[in-house]
């Protein structure tokens, strides 16, 4: 048992690029950690050189979690066990959250020492608004199942945040402007390294310009939120009546179209009766 350290869960977050932010505190936990859980030894190993030490690691990932897991967490009775992804903050888009809420059901401690996350850092980069965001990590592979996962947060009024990599990156862009329309947008690499960059533009822009040149490193994309709609005039909504009235009732049609355009039902049924005469 670590002398220096409580017996329980450290949640470290690790330099996403820059050596140079690792904290101090998370220096101290990883060296005095009884063990450290690793997404990949040898990436985790470049962080131990940097600190000028040895770290006891094991590795725990997608496709060992659920064996080594009741180890961890029955280690976490008498030991501090830290964990790591391979950079930024563990959980956010990687393996780790089944450990935590294993570690709280047997009743152990959880701290967290927070520190730098791809995510957050690219919104801190593209000047679009952060009041309300929404972290979508990588989205599917495939074309259909991609498709549907942006048809189901189109109306989502935040900025929105993907992970992406360089040879699906235009993919994912011209995915995204067919699904959500040109917004603004900007993509984010190599966040903190030599080779930092932060590009700007329309969806349908940003994915010509990486038709033909995919980006290496890492890379986040941000997208801004949908615009206000503009407000429905008479036109629009005697348009929506007459195609409602071809299946309902007055009544019926003036509360869809009211809804539908967020107009007054009153005023609506008055209306739909007009245009049924």
């Amino acid at each position: 048992m670590n002398s220096i350290l409580t017996p329980g869960l450290y949640i470290v977050a690790t330099p996403i690029g820059n050596l140079g932010d690792l904290s101090p505190r998370a220096s101290q936990i990883l060296l005095n950690a009884d063990v450290v859980a690793v997404e990949d030894s040898r990436v985790t190993a470049g962080l131990f050189r940097h600190l000028g030490a040895k770290g006891k690691m094991l590795p725990y990932h997608d496709h060992n979690a659920d064996a080594v897991r009741p180890g961890l967490v029955a280690r976490m009775a008498s030991e501090a066990v830290a964990l790591v992804s391979d950079a930024g903050t563990p959980l956010i888009s990687d393996p780790g959250f089944k450990l935590v809420r294993d570690a709280r059901a047997a009743g152990h401690q959880v701290t967290t020492i927070p520190g730098p996350c791809a995510g957050i850092a690219a919104l801190t980069l593209a000047g679009l608004p952060t009041d309300r965001f929404l972290f979508m990590g990588f989205l599917p592979s495939k074309q259909q199942a991609r498709a549907q996962a942006i048809a189901e947060i189109a109306s989502v009024r935040a900025t929105l945040v993907f992970y992406e990599s360089g040879p699906r990156l235009s993919a994912c862009l011209a995915a995204l402007a067919e699904g959500l329309g040109d917004r603004e947008a900007a993509v984010a690499r190599e966040i903190t390294k030599k080779f930092e960059e932060c590009v700007t533009g329309s969806l349908i822009e940003l994915a010509a310009r990486y038709a033909d040149s995919p980006p290496k490193g890492e890379i986040v994309v941000v997208v801004a939120p949908p615009g206000e709609a503009a407000p429905a005039t008479e036109a629009d909504a005697d348009s929506a009546l007459r195609e409602a009235l071809t299946r309902l009732p007055a009544s019926k049609a003036a509360g869809e179209v009211a809804k539908k355009l967020g107009l007054d039902r009153r005023e609506l049924y008055a209306r739909a009766m007009e245009l049924k005469d």
